[in-house]
C-alpha cells in the first residue's frame, strides 16, 4: 500500500491528461439533452449548466448509437465520463455502453463505480454477465447470491437468474442450471414481459442437460409467449424434434 486515499487516487486519475485532453467525438444532429430520461436530466442539474449540456448531449448520442454502432456510442459515453466522472448516471451509462460494445472489464468497473455512488442495487445481471464473459462464472453466481436481499424489480431479478443459470452451465453444473430457473413465474400460462426469455433460457438449459423432449416443449412455450419475435424458439424446437 502506498498510503494514498482511494478518493484522492480517483481524483488524480480523473484529472490526468488522458481524461482532460480527450477529443470530443462528433455529435449527431439529434443528440439533444431533451431525449434523456427525466432522472438522468435531474442528476445532471448538479453540474454547471454548460457542462451539463455537453455531458447530456454525449449521453444522448450514446443512447442513439448503442444498437447500430456500439463502439461509437462508447466513444461518446467515455467522453461524457471524462467531463463528469463523479456523476452516478454518467458512470452507469459508460458501463452499460461498454457492455454493449463488448468491453466487459470496463463495463464491470464503471458499473461498480456507479453502485458505490448511487448506493442502489445497480445492474447486477449485467455485472454478472460481464463476469461470465471474463471467464469467472463463480463470481457471477456470487453476485446472484448477494442480490437475494436486494430490492430488484421482477424483470431484473429474472435476468439475474438467467445469467446465474448460464454460469452454472459454464461450470458444468447442468442440472443446477435447470433448477436455478425454476419458480412460480415458470408457468406456460404466464405472459409477463420477461416470460419469453425465461422460457427460452429454461429450454436451452434443458437441452444442454440432455432433456430434449422437455426442451422442445419449453421452446414451444417460449415461441408462444414471444409476441415480438425476439427469439428463435420455434426454430430451436423444430431442430430438436424428431424428423420423419
Amino acid at each position: 500500500m502506498n498510503g494514498v486515499e482511494p478518493g484522492n487516487a480517483e481524483q488524480r486519475r480523473d484529472d490526468s491528461p488522458e481524461f482532460t485532453r480527450a477529443r470530443a467525438p462528433e455529435l449527431p444532429e439529434d443528440a439533444d439533452i431533451s431525449i434523456l430520461d427525466p432522472e438522468v436530466k435531474q442528476e445532471l442539474r448538479g453540474l454547471p449548466k454548460g457542462l451539463a449540456e455537453i455531458v447530456g448531449r454525449h449521453l444522448a448520442a450514446a443512447g442513439i448509437l448503442i444498437d447500430s454502432e456500439p463502439e461509437l456510442a462508447l466513444e461518446h459515453a467515455r467522453y461524457a465520463r471524462t467531463k463528469a466522472a463523479r456523476v452516478g448516471v454518467v458512470r452507469e451509462a459508460a458501463g452499460l455502453t461498454a457492455y454493449y460494445a463488448g468491453e466487459w472489464a470496463e463495463a464491470l468497473s464503471e458499473l461498480r463505480a456507479a453502485r458505490r455512488m448511487t448506493h442502489g442495487a445497480g445492474h447486477l445481471a449485467v455485472m454478472a454477465d460481464c463476469e461470465r464473459a471474463l471467464g469467472r462464472p463463480e463470481r457471477a453466481i456470487e453476485l446472484a447470491r448477494e442480490a437475494q436481499g436486494a430490492a430488484l424489480d421482477p424483470e431484473d431479478a429474472v435476468e439475474l437468474r438467467i445469467v446465474a443459470a448460464g454460469a452454472r452451465r459454464d461450470m458444468g453444473q447442468l442440472d443446477a442450471s435447470v433448477v436455478a430457473l425454476q419458480g412460480d413465474d415458470l408457468d406456460p400460462k404466464r405472459r409477463d414481459p420477461w416470460s419469453a426469455r425465461l422460457f427460452y433460457a429454461y429450454a436451452d438449459n434443458l437441452a444442454a442437460a440432455g432433456r430434449t423432449d422437455e426442451a422442445v416443449k419449453w421452446f414451444l412455450n417460449a415461441a408462444q409467449a414471444d409476441d415480438d419475435n425476439e427469439t428463435d424458439a420455434a426454430e430451436r424446437a423444430f431442430d430438436l424434434s424428431p424428423q420423419d
